[in-house]
């Protein structure tokens, strides 16, 4: 389980989450099982802490 520290940081991976960029620049996070969009960043264009990124059809691997 992830654990957000008082320096601004979080310690560990959130488990069952992946996070992409949306077409406004904005970062989302999705729910691996279902496939649902959890939350949507749009505070600032900086990605979530500590969530995975998906992989994209213009990455190889």
């Amino acid at each position: 389980m992830a654990k957000n520290t008082s320096k601004g940081s979080r310690k560990g991976t959130v488990k069952d989450r992946t996070q992409f960029e949306t077409e406004s620049g904005d970062a989302a996070k999705r729910d691996t099982k279902t496939g649902r969009i959890v939350d949507v960043k749009t505070s600032d264009k900086k990605p979530f802490k500590g969530v995975a990124q998906e992989k994209d059809s213009r990455r190889k691997g």
